[in-house]
């Protein structure tokens, strides 16, 4: 992997800064980032180009004093997961107190469904949601209450407020998509954890403060259900090393059976502690690591939209990607064999040495960036086979120029996901023009990128 300068909360800062930027660019001082805008550099990659973006966010933040405002709704979001956890433990420690009652004997499977039934539940609706990718079912009701309390104060504030942008840009980024799935995930795991460790520990002190009998029984279901059940539940908690009622023991605690000594009232509240601990707690813990793990890989690995209109346009002001243009007069339909060379030693450093470069319907005064030559103009289906073929040969990146002052038709659009489709290397888009003085205009240059987004060619190996 490769050693990234950022992290996270970065990305984090820079989506809150969309939001606000988009909504609320005019009331926002730029002197910071003024000189930084005029000096574009030429060639494009992504880790140059996120340190511009960083550095211009940090002057943006420290010159509109945004720290506080930034970081307010995560503030927002721990306080109302530590809520949660204060209600998980009130809820444990009120199941154990009502599953005991006031009576001194205890069904024993009465209290493991009432606290290990409901968490057994909710593990079941968690895989099934991930498995199948529902995170309604993933979150459990507690965990989406401490994702919607900290906005519901939007409500009360100015819809396109700073604040309110700020918080939404959180919200999108940290509570939803796969990030949110995983921090979602986490705080389900440790509600169930903390319930159930308040519900055992209310069951520990209640059980050192009283005696209690140990009981069960059923009415529909076969006399040796229950005591086969026990013996099934106390197979793995013998392995690592907790104590079960025998037979006897069990057979003495059935409803009615008479008194109970020590022993057997002992072997029960330790059958009933591991049960918890092995069949609650630890599953939690075990999927709460989980979770914890795939919050910090999904957070590694998520990446800006550089698509975004908002990117698109940083980019042209930040990184540019810049070429040295000539005409070509030669007709760009005819086709070479060989690849040509398109990258020189100081320009287009981040072009491909070696590329198949094709251009999609272009005319004979197009201009194309210095040293690199048409090979197959597809202009018409013969073309297009011609080009199809070529690729189909090709072992090496493919350059597709296509015309920057046109919109991207479905003609276009079907043809560059066919040759994409068929390339074997990097594939690249260029934007090209009939007169440099005259810019792309952004509506163009944005509908090019999203159609580079769908033929699934990188933001960063689109160069205008």
């Amino acid at each position: 992997m490769a050693f990234k300068n950022h992290d996270f909360n970065d990305l984090v800062r820079l989506e809150q800064l969309r939001h606000i930027e988009t909504g609320q660019a005019k009331t926002l001082s730029y002197a910071g980032v003024a000189n930084m805008e005029s000096y574009p550099v030429a060639g494009f990659s992504y880790a140059a180009f996120l340190e511009r973006l960083l550095n211009r966010a940090h002057h943006l933040i420290h010159d509109n004093h945004l720290d506080d405002i930034l970081q307010q709704p995560e503030k927002l979001f721990v306080r109302a997961g530590r809520v949660i956890l204060v209600l998980a433990t009130i809820l444990g420690g009120l199941a154990a107190i009502n599953a005991t009652g006031d009576s001194s004997t205890l069904n024993i499977y009465w209290l493991l469904v009432v606290l290990l039934g409901f968490n057994f539940f909710s593990m079941l609706l968690w895989s099934a949601g991930i498995t199948l990718g529902i995170q309604g079912l993933s979150s459990g009701i507690a965990a989406q209450l401490a994702r919607w309390l900290p906005f519901l104060q939007l409500k009360k504030k100015e819809k396109d407020s700073i604040g309110t942008l700020a918080a939404h840009a959180w919200w999108e980024t940290c509570l939803f998509g796969k990030v949110g799935k995983w921090r979602i995930s986490l705080l389900t795991h440790q509600f169930w954890m903390i319930y159930l460790l308040a519900g055992m520990g209310t069951l520990i002190l209640l059980m050192l403060a009283k005696q209690y009998d140990f009981v069960w029984g059923t009415t529909l279901l076969p006399e040796n259900s229950l005591p086969e059940l026990t013996r099934l539940l106390a197979a793995p908690m013998e392995l690592i090393g907790l104590a079960s009622p025998d037979s006897q023991q069990i057979a003495a605690s059935r409803i009615g059976a008479g008194m109970q000594d020590a022993s057997i009232r002992n072997a029960w509240a330790k059958f009933l502690v591991g049960a918890l601990i092995v069949y609650g707690v630890l599953p939690r813990i075990i999927l709460a690591l989980f979770a914890f793990l795939m919050l910090k890989l999904s957070e590694y690995r998520y990446k800006l939209d550089l698509y975004l209109p908002y990117y698109v346009t940083l980019r042209q002001s930040l990184i540019a990607n810049e070429f040295m243009a000539s005409v070509i007069d030669r007709d760009p339909g005819v086709a070479q064999e060989q690849p040509v060379q398109v990258a020189r030693k100081g320009h287009n450093r981040h072009l491909p040495e070696e590329a198949l470069v094709i251009g999609i319907e272009l005319d004979n005064h197009i201009i194309w960036p210095k040293g690199m030559v048409c090979q197959e103009n597809v202009a018409d289906q013969e073309t297009l086979m011609r080009a199809v073929e070529m690729i189909k040969k090709s072992r090496y990146s493919l350059l597709i120029g296509v015309a920057a002052h046109r919109l991207p038709d479905r003609g276009v659009q079907r043809i560059i996901k066919k040759l994409t489709a068929l390339a074997s290397g990097q594939i690249w888009l260029v934007l090209l023009q009939n007169n440099a003085a005259i810019p792309i205009t952004e509506s163009r240059k944005q509908a090019w990128f999203r159609l580079a987004q769908a033929s699934t060619i990188p933001a960063e190996h689109v160069l205008s």
